[in-house]
């Protein structure tokens, strides 16, 4: 903290130490609240311009004392205080007779931050990020009906579609009396974010967009032909190729590793936990037909960016530019529409929160505070 503070601050530290405990800066806030009010009151020498800046000092310290919740009485006795994040909940809510399943921190006072996950994963994947956002916020992170803990709808009696997807979380959030939120997407999360955004584009507060792909730009020319012949498509060798990309080898390397410049920065419980729920040949089917209407999603890319264009939204980008599947120039394309917002490249690949969680938590912090979002 010493490098912070005005010259005049560390000679009146440097004073009382030599006079005291010795040479240093060996300080608590209390201690320093202490020198400097001592010095303000006492000392005559002070100039005016040196009071100026010892006065400010004392009210920046009298600030850091009150946002960390640091009783005054607690370090003058001797005692340590903590900081510890609130606990996150495991919660399942029945929509329609399906149990839906979501993960809960936080103060449900305070604004509200909806996480939507990505393929092949689940609320799972924001496991880290979580406890750091609920220091400041409600946070509430669902599973897509059909991937982790929510209920597995039969894919030869219910058609899994983006659609369908975005129908389940529009109504649990109206089950949970959510009002407006703050909206966080990854990989599927922006198709299904998207449609919900679109039903009322007001009730979304701020966007943050974490390699949530609504450009072409962000797509090869193969990327997209993939797509669409997902859709189109018909054929047997067809369905067996997107079959295959649920396989486990597929989602370790294809999916995880992919992208990552070492493994060691990458969880291995991630992609355990998303295999456990690929276990069955119904939960890879699925998958399938997810893949086979992604194609929908390029269609509705010029309605969502004529939504933004028109909405305005507050809008936070933080992306992994070593993301294969969805490239940086997805990112940088949403300023074409959404001018204001805030762009960071991280060096992250596809899942950049499970490798720059507190980087990511703190670009988030720093910008729904700077937007007085809180």
């Amino acid at each position: 903290m010493a490098e912070c503070l005005p010259v005049e601050i560390k000679t009146i530290i440097i004073s009382h130490n030599q006079s005291t405990v010795g040479y240093g800066f060996f300080y608590s806030k209390t201690n320093l609240l202490s020198i400097l009010i001592n010095t303000l009151i006492l000392n005559k020498k002070n100039t005016v311009k040196s009071k100026i800046k010892i006065f400010l000092s004392l009210s920046l310290l009298l600030s850091l004392v009150a946002c960390n919740g640091v009783k005054l009485s607690d370090n003058i006795e001797g005692k340590k205080s903590y900081f510890l994040p609130p606990p996150t909940t495991y919660n399942y809510a029945t929509v329609d007779s399906l149990k839906l399943f979501y993960r809960e921190a936080g103060d449900k006072t305070k604004p509200t931050i909806v996480l939507l996950h990505g393929y092949p994963s689940s609320s799972h994947s924001y496991r880290n990020l979580i406890p750091m956002l609920a220091t400041h916020y409600h946070v509430i992170a669902p599973d897509n009906v059909g991937s982790g803990y929510s209920s597995h709808l039969d894919p030869e009696v219910t058609k899994y579609t983006f659609d369908l997807l975005a129908d389940y979380n529009e109504k649990l959030l109206s089950t949970l009396q959510i009002g407006s939120y703050i909206m966080y997407m990854q990989d599927f999360g922006a198709p299904v974010g998207y449609r919900m955004m679109a039903k009322n584009p007001k009730r979304v507060s701020a966007l943050i967009v974490q390699n949530a792909n609504a450009y072409l730009d962000g797509l090869t020319p193969n990327r997209v032909e993939f797509f669409k012949t997902a859709q189109t498509d018909t054929t047997q060798i067809k369905h067996d190729f997107l079959y295959s990309l649920t396989s486990e080898n597929a989602i370790i390397r294809k999916q995880y590793l992919a992208d990552l410049d070492s493994i060691n920065i990458q969880s291995p419980d991630a992609w355990i936990h998303d295999l456990a729920f690929l276990s069955t040949k119904k939960d890879r089917e699925i998958q399938v037909q997810l893949f086979q209407d992604y194609n929908t999603n390029l269609n509705n890319y010029p309605q969502w960016q004529e939504m933004l264009n028109i909405n305005q939204p507050k809008t936070l980008i933080v992306w992994g530019k070593k993301d294969l599947k969805f490239n940086y120039k997805g990112a940088q394309a949403y300023l074409r529409d959404l001018p204001n917002a805030e762009l960071h490249l991280l060096e992250a690949g596809h899942f950049a929160a499970e490798e720059k969680t507190s980087e990511i938590a703190l670009y988030i912090l720093n910008f729904l505070d700077k937007d007085g979002i809180n």
